[in-house]
């Protein structure tokens, strides 16, 4: 099976490099400093929980095998399988360009957090094949990437870039898929069963649209606002007033996840205490907010303010909390 990353940054590059160190077929895509530093020294991997570990690569050639590392997506050839490793507002730039690693079977495994692009394709109801303009504008995602190939990820895990060609692996290993249409097929086990022999957690579940408002749950509360505040999980919960605010836009998100026929099994309480546990954990939102990075707003809590907007659902802490982080992200893109 052949692999491909298409953004080996910390989420994707965590995945390529234990992939590569288990002897997969597996190409890393990344740009800049990173792709630079796994080019000349490999890719470090520095984690308390599995001990670190080292991989090099080769130049991607087409056909050849082994681990290997490009910035040319267009020098891989075509692949079995394409891990979306960006973050979703960069998607954008990215979904037309990955047309050269398609052959007929690949499968596209979307990790992005938030609300992705397919969520209404083929969708019952009303709603079939509604388009969130925030999360995937003007239709270029969906253009790019036909539906039959798209299986859902989610990555339940933290880690983090420290230096080019370095990354830091926080805690846990657990990697979620599921087939949109809600199906256990043959090729989401295949893939869970080559990333379970490179050391992760991957189980498949019949109700993966469930599973992503679990998550969304927390990340469209507690994201954004550690951005505007730089608190970690922990320092968020146990503030009240900070803890009051997650709490509202929790109920909030909850709200339009029940227009959508999406009962939560886990309760706010469970989901905050979850996040306590966590401990001084810092969202992937604060980290691109400090290392001068875009966030990721749109996909994770202008998607559910969109969604909020068409169902009828007031949404006044959401909105309130979006409105600033959408304005400190814009100022931070003007003064880059």
């Amino acid at each position: 099976m052949k692999i491909v990353i298409a953004g080996a940054g910390a989420i994707g590059g965590y995945i390529g490099a234990r992939l590569a160190k288990n002897g997969a077929d597996v190409v890393l895509f990344a740009r800049g400093p990173h792709l630079a530093a796994m080019q000349q020294r490999g890719l470090r991997v520095i984690s308390a929980e599995d001990g670190d570990f080292e991989v090099r690569f080769d130049a991607a050639k087409p056909g050849g095998g082994g681990p290997q590392v490009t910035g040319d997506l267009a020098s891989i050839g075509t692949c079995d399988v394409v891990f979306l490793g960006v973050k979703a507002h960069a998607l954008t730039g990215l979904a037309a360009s990955l047309k050269p690693l398609f052959g007929p079977d690949t499968v596209v495994v979307s990790t992005q957090n938030g609300v992705p692009w397919w969520y209404f394709q083929n969708y019952p109801g009303e709603l079939n094949n509604l388009r969130l303009e925030r999360v995937d504008p003007g239709g270029t995602i969906a253009s790019a990437i036909e539906p039959q190939r798209v299986l859902g990820s989610l990555a339940y895990f933290a880690t983090d870039i420290v230096d080019p060609g370095v990354i830091r692996h926080i805690e846990g290993n657990r990697l979620s898929f599921g087939e949109p249409d809600g199906s256990k097929s043959e090729r989401a086990k295949k893939i869970a069963e080559t990333l379970i022999a490179a050391g992760f957690r991957c189980p498949v579940t019949t109700r993966f649209r469930h599973e992503i408002w679990v998550k969304l749950l927390g990340n469209v509360a507690f994201n954004p606002i550690s951005a505007l505040t730089g608190g970690t999980l922990e320092e968020l919960v146990r503030d009240a007033g900070t803890c009051r605010v997650v709490r509202d836009i929790m109920v909030e998100t909850e709200a339009v996840a029940a227009r959508l026929s999406i009962e939560l099994p886990i309760s706010i309480e469970q989901r905050i205490a979850g996040a306590e546990k966590v401990g001084a954990h810092k969202t992937s939102m604060l980290q691109d907010l400090e290392a001068g990075r875009p966030m990721e707003i749109e996909a994770v809590v202008g998607a559910v303010v969109e969604l909020g907007e068409r169902l009828g659902v007031p949404m006044p802490a959401t909105r309130t909390v979006y409105a600033c982080v959408k304005l400190l992200d814009d100022k931070q893109r003007r003064s880059a």
